[in-house]
């Protein structure tokens, strides 16, 4: 096979957005595209890894011969490997082999900008043409009106793999397209407005349920390939349901073919574990003040608008984010320039997400789950604000759920915990979510957080749902967690 040829998709425009962190298309410039030069199909990489003292791509197409194919250094400065292979397309399976100038590392990433990623155990990336003819125009002209903070929004919230199964075994899936077959009619049933999909990216740990993602730009390949998640969504819309996907830009987990350490160095988070380490979920915390980080974290939120039509994200654990002491004991974390606990560089970086998001796309929902009292995260930022279209009431699904887990005897006692609410309702557009967190690490089921024998156990679960849908905000439930008639 040829050699790799000198070629760039980079322009001198997209260097001087990189530079300053405003690059928010890089997946249009970086990872692997399907091009002709110079009336030759092949492949171009290009991999940001500024510590690098080689980085080649290897795959079965050469054997995986670390010296066969070594990209070319952008002399400018960024840090960028780039070239041209000809005779590669689509479905071409392949990793960075990246030699590191910090001890001489050798390592085997996957593509940070890869499309579609072998599915676990597997570890490499393909490359992917995204192609896909969309059906849900009318869908798309009037989303302005389903999405609208004056419109009745309804979520059910679901994990993929889960949600049903045609086995029992625990790696058992069915398709995009199966799951489509099955979860549009009991949608249309149940009369919920949208569904929210739990993270649908890569993701290497199952159990984790999609919040250790790898690769940030793939849909999961054990459900099928990015068009089979394009057309389930396509699907949806044409139905008439609205499509919320759960995106994490505060952590990623360690796994070797993944981010951390992706040159060798502590290139996408902090080398000082009190910023780059998450305690609490044992992952790596995004370098926020970094420009190249901030920009891929933007152009991958805007990916996921853009190539796959979602109607909005809902942003996990930005408690984790924007607080520099959280889940650390003191003397743990590392105070900002003014002596407090706020992540200065991640709370620009969260403004700048949502600014660059609803300037394209007007007609969608950014969805904070925060868990704190942070001021006006569904506020405009001119307001002041983090810019949020609206935030989960997390304080109210706390105090609600304790209420209605007492024996009723013990409850007058107690109102305050389901009338507080109300005193801040509209302090926030606020979610209301009775979501996954309450089932997993051993959290039972609604039903049985319920007080009394079965009858009472659904006549206090109806009362629950009655007062949550009369509550004013938006409403999510988790799956198995379904009205009843």
């Amino acid at each position: 096979m040829a050699s790799v040829i000198p070629y760039s998709l980079l322009t001198e425009y997209d260097i001087s957005l990189l530079r300053i962190g405003k690059h928010y298309r890089l997946y249009e410039k970086l990872g692997s595209h399907i091009v002709n030069h110079n009336g030759n199909p092949g492949v171009f990489f290009a991999v940001w890894a500024p510590n690098a003292q080689t980085v080649s791509v290897v795959g079965d197409f050469n054997q995986w011969n670390t010296s066969a194919h070594i990209l070319h250094p952008r002399l400018d400065g960024t840090g960028i490997w780039e070239g041209f292979l000809p005779g590669l397309g689509h479905g071409t399976v392949y990793k960075y082999y990246v030699l590191s100038h910090h001890q001489g590392l050798q390592l085997f990433k996957g593509d940070p900008y890869a499309r579609k990623w072998e599915a676990p155990p597997a570890t490499a990336s393909i490359v992917w043409d995204n192609k896909y003819s969309w059906k849900d125009k009318s869908w798309m002209q009037k989303r302005h009106q389903h999405n609208s903070l004056k419109s009745p929004v309804s979520v059910y919230e679901l994990h993929l793999g889960s949600w049903k199964k045609p086995k029992e075994e625990e790696l058992s899936f069915f398709t995009y397209d199966e799951i489509g077959d099955r979860l549009i009619p009991y949608i249309q049933e149940m009369g919920f407005t949208h569904v929210e999909f739990m993270p649908v990216m890569e993701h290497p740990y199952y159990p984790s349920w999609g919040y250790q993602i790898c690769g940030f730009f793939a849909a999961s390949s054990r459900f099928g390939d990015p068009q089979g998640l394009m057309s389930l969504i396509d699907r949806l819309h044409q139905a008439g349901i609205g499509v919320f996907l759960d995106w994490v830009p505060s952590h990623y987990p360690g796994d070797i073919h993944g981010l951390h350490l992706f040159d060798g160095t502590s290139q996408y988070e902090h080398e000082d574990h009190r910023l780059g380490y998450h305690p609490e979920w044992n992952s790596y915390i995004f370098n926020y003040g970094r420009f190249e980080v901030r920009s891929f974290l933007i152009s991958n939120a805007i990916f996921w608008l853009e190539q796959y039509h979602a109607d909005g994200l809902r942003v996990d654990a930005i408690a984790s984010m924007i607080f520099l002491d959280y889940a650390r004991k003191e003397g743990e974390w590392i105070p900002n320039v003014h002596g407090g606990n706020e992540n200065l560089e991640a709370i620009s970086f969260l403004k700048d997400l949502n600014t660059e998001v609803y300037r394209t796309f007007p007609d969608v929902q950014m969805i904070a789950e925060d868990s704190t009292a942070f001021p006006k995260v569904s506020r405009p930022i001119y307001d002041g604000g983090l810019g949020f279209g609206m935030k989960w009431m997390m304080g109210w699904m706390n105090d609600t759920l304790s209420y209605f887990k007492m024996d009723p005897i013990h409850r007058k006692f107690h109102h305050g915990q389901i009338t507080f609410s109300i005193v801040y309702a509209w302090s926030e557009n606020y979610m209301l979510p009775l979501s996954h967190d309450e089932v997993v690490h051993g959290e039972a089921s609604l039903i049985l957080k319920m007080p009394g024998d079965d009858w009472q156990k659904f006549a206090h679960l109806r009362t629950l749902y009655g007062y949550m849908f009369a509550h004013p905000g938006s409403k999510l439930l988790f799956m198995g967690a379904k009205l009843l008639k």
